[in-house]
């Protein structure tokens, strides 16, 4: 197990009959089959995933909770399954590494500056509270285990854009310049932040709280992104982060949302691209693993070995490859080149070609990641991916405007 043995992981699962299948439910953001393979491998069980887009995998998660055994996901996603009791709390005391997982999650913030940013702040549904509701006040058990994270913007062709400058504003993504030109992800928990923090830029409208919209705000933003549809200005609503790359890859689009898997598959691919640093700051999300209210007994043991290893080390190597963080960054450093550790948590220049996930060259010698290094980026979030209060009418009112209703 390279440079931690297995030992350091939780104890192995309870030796009886037969070889445990543990379903994992969740989307392409961790769901890399690299690490399908390797904690098969290395917890001596079979995994099996169940990749889906966001709305789907949620709607899953509340509805059949028996049909998986873990549920992959973010904090923002959290409050519709907690509703249902789709999962139960995770047991710290089962959570080996607990105390090495960092303050993003367990704080809100990292470093000195205090600042959270507006919307679903992890911490604010990590601790199970007595009552069963989910709060920010330290208690033995949590919702769901922290692990992938990341500090989200807009991204664009380099090759379209004569000065860097122009894009250094949320605002940029309604600029008329890219009338026909741009896009935006179809995840209302998502999407319509992105449009938010543009059009709060642009002058377009306020907010009285960012991160939990009043129906009026709502429905003054949407009728923002349905003139400027009328008009043509965007060229597609996408899923997938491979959908989001498609389109600059065919040449559709010059700006759109975009997430770092997104941005990977087109660098691979020679498109010139480069993710915004907005100085309004980021959307941030963070992701985690949720165990299924069924659980017990044997296959509660698997569940917690698995949610044990994801910490460990080498997963949050392979999803640094991809452009995400962990909660554990020191446990993944041992487990990463120099080079990795300088270019994707330090902010530097790349020393050499690094790869990405599966290990084709990913980073050129000499590219530096936008943003600066991960303690730069994370006290630089705006708001964090929210379900607000609104929400069920926010996701009608979208449905309409991407032409799913």
């Amino acid at each position: 197990m390279n440079k931690h043995s297995r030992s350091e992981l939780a104890a192995p699962a309870l030796n009886t009959k037969g070889r445990p299948v543990l379903r994992v439910l969740g989307t392409a953001i961790s769901l890399l089959e690299e690490l399908r393979l390797r904690s098969q491998a290395d917890l001596g069980i079979d995994v099996v995933f169940d990749n889906n887009d966001f709305l789907t995998t949620q709607h899953k998660a509340a509805q059949d909770p028996a049909s998986y055994d873990i549920y992959d996901q973010c904090f923002h996603n959290l409050d519709i399954v907690w509703y249902w009791r789709a999962v139960q709390p995770i047991d710290l005391r089962r959570i080996t590494l607990w105390g090495e997982v960092n303050d993003l999650t367990k704080a809100g913030h990292i470093g000195p500056n205090p600042r959270m940013g507006q919307g679903d702040v992890p911490v604010k549904k990590l601790f199970v509270q007595p009552n069963l509701a989910l709060g920010d006040q330290p208690t033995g058990m949590i919702s769901m285990l922290p692990t992938t994270h990341n500090f989200d913007s807009f991204a664009y062709r380099t090759d379209a854009v004569s000065n860097a400058a122009e894009m250094s504003s949320w605002a940029s993504l309604l600029d008329e310049k890219w009338a026909g030109r741009a896009a935006l992800v179809d995840e209302p928990a998502i999407g319509i932040f992105d449009a938010a923090l543009a059009a709060r830029a642009a002058g377009l409208m306020s907010f009285r709280n960012l991160g939990n919209m009043t129906v009026d705000e709502i429905d003054r933003l949407i009728d923002i992104l349905e003139e400027h549809k009328r008009a043509g200005f965007f060229r597609s609503f996408w899923r997938t982060a491979e959908d989001a790359a498609k389109l600059m890859v065919q040449g559709q689009t010059d700006i759109q949302s975009m997430w770092s898997t997104g941005i990977n598959i087109l660098s691979g691919q020679g498109v010139p691209v480069e993710q915004a640093v907005p100085a309004e700051g980021y959307r941030a999300w963070h992701g985690g693993l949720c165990l299924s209210r069924h659980l017990d007994g044997r296959m509660m043991d698997v569940a917690y070995e698995y949610l044990n290893w994801w910490i460990s080390g080498w997963p949050g190597a392979v999803v640094a490859r991809q452009g995400y963080y962990i909660s554990t960054p020191e446990r993944s450093r041992a487990f990463m080149t120099a080079e990795e550790w300088d270019y994707w948590y330090c902010g530097l220049p790349a020393w050499a070609d690094l790869p990405g996930p599966d290990g084709s060259i990913r980073i050129k010698k000499g590219w530096v990641r936008s943003g600066g290094s991960y303690w730069q980026r994370a006290n630089n979030i705006a708001v964090w991916n929210t379900t607000m209060d609104e929400h069920n009418y926010l996701v009608r009112r979208w449905m309409k405007l991407v032409g799913r209703s």
